[in-house]
């Protein structure tokens, strides 16, 4: 098969589309037959060398696919040859084929077309997981969401309408911010030109973002604390802003707040399974029934990965950037 293989780290011109050896499934494993990808900024990382696969993984770029089974391994039930499927991967989306834990397989949605079916896996989980299973947002509090145009973004704030929240998004440009609007973003905060923390508390009466979603890291983290309510539960999921701040843990105490920070790639197998589980009861049924979609800017063929990744760079893209095959 060919793949995007990373001979050496660096820019998008490291990405190089290979003949490699054909993956085998192991045990508890089904094989899929890839008919797009998607691009994350943990793809761009891994490209320039910050963040390898962990053990076991494959070492090829990509942490979610789309395609069709084509072999069942040992143990595995549930699930047949030709079945169309996406899955959350710990690394080997870029590629013709892949081999996927079971328990990472989801169905592609009625009424989804089974490429944009790739935009699915990652924000939906990292959304659930952070947003829904760990910081427990619930009806009519304040989600704040920073990135909103993101694949995570507008994830974010399609399942935060859902629930019935209200959502506050940053986002640098009005087309960004009025495509958030689209999607039903009450609170549009324009990060070049204001200043989150203000705009949150004044369109919540002083109250502060009871949830906060957060790429950033460092660089928001004590804006972040600022902009929390009572009882408030901030999900850090992104270093993009740099990994080390500082935290005054006396305004954090006097909130009674709460602080989480995680990843999904390197999780036990058990513990992505249980998300994806999740994922498939409470989030599929919403895009079945139409109030939540994938957002895809645009779909490249795999073999010019180099150019998705420079979109992606330069940020000017909303919703996901794809990868295709065939």
């Amino acid at each position: 098969m060919h793949a995007i293989t990373i001979p050496e780290p660096g820019g998008p011109e490291a990405l190089v589309w290979d003949e490699v050896p054909d993956p085998v499934p192991g045990e508890g494993e089904v094989l899929v037959e890839v008919a797009a990808s998607a691009v994350n900024r943990a793809d761009i990382m891994q490209r320039q060398g910050f963040y390898d696969p962990p053990p076991g993984a494959s070492v090829y770029p990509g942490l979610e696919c789309s395609g069709r089974i084509t072999a069942i391994g040992a143990g595995v039930s549930g699930w047949s040859v030709g079945d169309e499927v996406c899955a959350l991967l710990a690394g080997g989306g870029y590629a013709e084929q892949v081999a996927v834990p079971a328990g990472q397989l989801l169905p592609v949605p009625d009424g989804v077309d089974l490429r944009q079916a790739a935009a699915l896996p990652e924000v939906a989980c990292t959304v659930w997981s952070n947003v829904f299973m760990i910081s427990h947002l619930r009806p009519g509090e304040t989600l704040l969401v920073h990135g909103g145009s993101s694949g995570i973004g507008t994830m974010a704030i399609q399942l935060g309408k859902a629930v019935g929240a209200k959502v506050a998004v940053t986002a640098g440009t009005k087309e960004k911010l009025d495509f958030c609007a689209e999607l039903g973003a009450d609170i549009l905060v324009n990060y070049r030109e204001q200043d989150f923390v203000e705009e949150v508390k004044a369109a919540t009466d002083g109250a502060g973002a009871d949830v906060i979603l957060d790429n950033m890291g460092a660089k928001y983290l004590d804006r972040n604390v600022q902009a929390l309510a009572v009882n408030g539960r901030l999900a850090i999921i992104g270093m993009q802003g740099g990994v080390k701040g500082e935290l005054n843990i006396g305004a954090l105490l006097g909130k009674r707040a709460a602080i989480s920070a995680t990843s999904l790639r390197a999780r036990p197998l058990a513990e992505k399974a249980a998300i994806v589980a999740a994922v498939r009861e409470h989030v599929w049924p919403l895009i079945t029934q139409g109030h939540v979609r994938a957002i895809v800017d645009q779909e490249l063929p795999m073999a010019e990965a180099a150019q998705a990744h420079r979109v992606v760079e330069a940020s000017t893209h909303i919703g996901k950037v794809l990868l295709t095959v065939g």
